[in-house]
């Protein structure tokens, strides 16, 4: 639930909105770089290219790194990211000989049996490319169960997150030439049954919210237009969008309807004989799956129910017929607190079979799953075996068996894949990825820094175990903070994991790693994530300038020698802390940023996050926001670190305008930047490995240049 874009958007101050906008353009004088395609802005993406890679890609350097970071995505020994359907396990691959990806499968009994592993290619999509017009992009498949014969294909154009769908006969491995098909939009598409689709997408004007999501569900049954689909909600236009789906097997299957008010608000309904009726609820509650016909739980702040306090950060188990009124006495067996974590641990996910709850947690950013099972006496709980001190993603779950498929990695040790048998609960590894740098060197440390509240912020540092803490190392700080997702440990070989990329291309030639789980992320439950919220959003920037001292305190690096990354979310991160305190930093990376926040709920998703930010148009917040908006914040004659600009023109979530007008605002003032615009990619900013090697190669090669 957590990836849908949701928001609340206020406007009781009308007239404000109207002269804030006003007075915007007027001094805005890059606003024309948010045309994306226009000539004139597309002249300058070109120029700005090729400005950055006359001077980087000239340097041997870039060349080491670029291959390096190329031969790593091509890996062989990569782990499969994996789904489980029935007796087939699926993957999504792409290496030099496919570098628009083939989707593909292999028998589960061979897959157990590693030696033995077969893939069948399911989707070429360097095919597809070959037979279709454009540039297109594989972005899932979702099969129907139990049978999985039927998909729904989701492919983008350039890789943003509007899709086209389209219907695929898995048995035959090709689209149905008559099966269901949508044309591209930002939309959400569910299966209810094989003959019906729960449809959410653009069905013309007045269809969308002003987030530019769907507003209206509809039930589409197969053999009839779209246009005569069945209406089954309507949200409002201020919502963020609408989402439906089926859970459960036979008599206990049931059908849910999700208006998302804003980005952390829902309203839950359950559809029964022809009503949507809603599920009583707080509204910031969410829905982390249904088992055995009753509703898992997540709550993210405190609820006083039937006569008993629960606090936040607590799972319960709710029978939905006590919240939508079908039954109106509330009995014993009708609910329970399932679970309740303690204050340094958090929720982090919950996946369900037929038969179990399997839960990972976090303890101190540290991942471990456990799994529960009903008995007649109550849950019994096993935990399950894995290597300590890393990150664990339960990425398949087998309903009928209970069985499940687990990566676990962590800063020096490389991915593996388990497959955990849902019997004996007992973990067993069926592919490693082979180790791209030698780890013996290094350790990995977690340190606590004193934020300027006094709350203590927990970060990771890989260092070779011979560092000299003399204030010299080269040191590459990446974090996030924002929008409750968590930065767990990751092997410094995955280049596309979100917490960086480091390795051989930083590690091994003497670099210094660390990654800071600062407040507004979900290391430590709802509260840590309310702590940086709307007004408060500048705690992020603190502890994230809390860390940054912290190291240069103990000498492990110095401002000099000290770069630093976030994209997204962590591109406004960087981008604030940057402008707050430039004295402390010698290079920046700012990904996919958003970065102008006094126009970001204007340009395309933007307005879905303004329950995580705050309303630009409304003064009061605006107030708070213009204190660190890295655009309006920028000044001139001021010792700014070296900063390299990354974003792509086809992502149609952070509007590329943001780094576009930052990069162009601050050549006015003289500073030199670094600017690469993917043409394609999306919100990832890569289609292709290569894509990425090349982006990956020129932020490195900006840190070695900048930081020593």
């Amino acid at each position: 639930m957590r990836y849908l874009f949701l928001f609340i958007l206020l406007f009781s101050f009308h007239a404000a909105f109207e002269v804030v906008a006003k007075d915007s353009n007027q001094e805005d004088s890059y606003i024309w770089l948010e045309d994306v395609d226009a000539e004139k802005s597309m002249d300058w993406v070109h120029q700005q290219n090729k400005k950055t890679a006359n001077e980087y890609k000239m340097m041997p350097i870039y060349s080491e790194l670029f291959d390096q970071a190329l031969a790593t995505l091509n890996n062989k020994s990569r782990i499969p990211s994996v789904s489980q359907r029935g007796e087939w396990v699926y993957n999504y691959w792409k290496d030099e000989k496919n570098p628009r990806g083939i989707y593909r499968r292999a028998k589960l009994k061979d897959f157990n049996q590693k030696d033995h592993l077969k893939w069948q290619t399911v989707l070429d999509m360097d095919q597809y490319n070959t037979d279709h017009e454009g540039n297109w992009v594989f972005k899932g498949m979702n099969c129907l169960a139990p049978k999985y014969r039927r998909c729904l294909v989701s492919i983008s154009p350039g890789g943003g997150d509007a899709v086209m769908v389209k219907e695929f006969n898995m048995k035959e491995k090709k689209f149905i030439k008559d099966g269901f098909s949508l044309p591209k939009s930002k939309m959400r598409v569910t299966w209810r049954d094989k003959d019906h689709l729960f449809v959410a997408t653009d069905f013309g004007a007045g269809s969308m919210t002003e987030s530019g999501y769907p507003r209206i569900m509809k039930l589409w049954q197969r053999g009839t237009d779209l246009s005569a689909a069945k209406t089954l909600l309507t949200a409002a236009e201020k919502s963020v969008s609408v989402f439906a789906f089926r859970d459960g097997k036979g008599d206990k299957a049931k059908d849910f309807i999700i208006d998302s008010t804003s980005f952390w608000t829902n309203q839950y309904y359950q559809w029964v004989d022809g009503q949507a009726l809603a599920l009583d609820l707080p509204n910031t509650a969410e829905v982390s799956g249904v088992f055995q016909g009753n509703m898992i739980i997540s709550l993210k702040e405190d609820w006083q129910y039937q006569g008993q306090f629960i606090s936040e950060g607590s799972v319960l188990i709710i029978n939905p017929d006590v919240l939508t009124g079908k039954k109106t006495l509330v009995e014993k067996d009708d609910w329970q607190v399932f679970l309740q974590p303690r204050s340094n641990e958090t929720i982090e996910n919950i996946s369900t079979s037929d038969d179990s709850v399997i839960v990972t947690m976090l303890s101190d950013v540290v991942s471990q799953v456990k799994v529960y099972s009903p008995t007649d006496e109550g849950w019994m709980i096993k935990g399950i075996s894995f290597p300590d001190n890393g990150a664990i993603g339960i990425t398949a779950v087998d309903d009928e068996s209970g069985s499940f498929f687990a990566e676990y990695e962590s800063f020096i040790t490389p991915p593996t894949l388990y497959h955990v048998n849902g019997q004996s609960l007992k973990p067993k590894a069926v592919k490693s990825q082979s180790q791209s740098f030698d780890p013996k060197p290094y350790q990995v440390e977690q340190f606590f820094a004193r934020s300027e509240d006094g709350t203590f912020v927990p970060y990771f540092v890989v260092m070779n175990k011979d560092t000299v803490f003399d204030g010299s190392n080269p040191t590459h700080i990446f974090s996030y903070g924002g929008f409750r997702n968590s930065l767990t440990p990751s092997y410094s070989g995955s280049y596309e994991a979100l917490e960086g990329s480091y390795g051989k291309l930083w590690l091994d030639r003497g670099g210094v790693f660390v990654s800071a789980s600062i407040r507004g992320g979900g290391e430590y439950g709802p509260k840590w994530h309310k702590a940086a919220l709307l007004e408060n959003k500048t705690k992020s920037y603190e502890d994230f300038e809390a860390v940054a001292m912290d190291l240069i305190k103990r000498k492990i690096t110095s401002p000099q020698h000290l770069g630093i990354e976030g994209r997204s979310n962590g591109g406004l991160l960087v981008g604030a802390t940057m402008t707050r305190r430039p004295d402390l930093y010698g290079a920046v990376i700012c990904g996919v940023p958003l970065l102008d926040m006094q126009r970001y709920n204007k340009l395309l998703a933007g307005a879905s996050w303004m329950g995580e930010f705050g309303n630009p148009d409304v003064p009061e917040q605006w107030e708070y926001l213009k204190a660190y908006s890295p655009y309006q914040n920028l000044k001139p004659n001021t010792d700014y670190p070296a900063t390299f600009f990354y974003t792509s023109t086809r992502d149609d979530r952070v509007h590329p305008g943001h780094a576009r007008k930052m990069a162009a605002k601050m050549m006015s003032y003289g500073y030199p930047i670094w600017y690469y615009e993917n043409t394609e990619g999306g919100h990832g900013g890569s289609s292709t490995n290569e894509q990425l090697a090349e982006r990956l190669a020129l932020a490195y090669t900006h840190l070695w240049t900048q930081l020593r």
